[in-house]
């Protein structure tokens, strides 16, 4: 599947740069390098590529339950099982699912530190789990929090650490979280809420309206 570049747009088959629209509010833009990576070719729209990777991540959720219960939580706690994680979540729509990701964007640390900073999180969660520290919703948020602060991975990245959080409660058998029971994937108010709590808790330590997002 050929990359054709014409004045105003690129195209990947018959899905375009152009076509897909804009980003939601906050996330990070996907390049030309990403779309190479694109592997069903009938996308051609950004409902398209929603309605795949929505279908994939579906299936990823029924796995990641299973694997809560049968790993517990130290074994959900390891960078490898991160991105495990993500390529399950993504690995039927892009070829780069389950990689570290290699650019500066617009958030996120450096690539070179993308592993060792996830690592330490994760180590401080396992941390915070052994000696209680904080309220179990909590330290999902925090995990949550600092994992997407990261950036680890090129796309969906919310979506994954979001996923890892709720994996982390299924795994101590406490509720996941309903994330505003409504999509925070595109730009409205339930997403503006979840980025002001998210920014709310990195700058200023401050989880109190992320955890009231998370559970409402």
């Amino acid at each position: 599947m050929g990359v054709q570049v014409t004045d105003d747009e690129l195209s990947i088959g018959t899905f375009s740069l152009k076509s897909i629209g804009p980003e939601p509010t906050g996330a990070t833009p996907i390049e030309e390098e990403d779309f190479e990576g694109l592997i069903p070719d009938f996308v051609a729209t950004r409902a398209d590529l929603n309605r795949v990777e929505f279908d994939n991540i579906s299936k990823a959720l029924t796995w990641g339950i299973q694997q809560a219960r049968v790993l517990g939580s130290d074994g959900l706690l390891e960078y490898g099982f991160l991105m495990k994680l993500h390529r399950q979540m993504f690995g039927d729509v892009w070829r780069w699912a389950g990689t570290n990701r290699r650019r500066i964007t617009n958030i996120g640390s450096l690539p070179e530190v993308i592993v060792s900073e996830a690592q330490a999180t994760l180590e401080d969660m396992k941390y915070w789990h052994a000696n209680g520290v904080f309220e179990s919703d909590e330290r999902a948020a925090r995990l949550h929090c600092r994992l997407v602060t990261i950036h680890p991975f090129p796309n969906g990245n919310g979506r994954c650490t979001r996923l890892i959080a709720d994996m982390y409660l299924v795994s101590i058998d406490e509720p996941m979280f309903t994330w505003g029971l409504r999509s925070i994937d595109v730009d409205g108010d339930a997403r503006k809420r979840y980025i002001d709590a998210l920014v709310k808790a990195s700058n200023e330590d401050d989880y109190d309206d992320l955890l009231a997002f998370a559970r409402s």
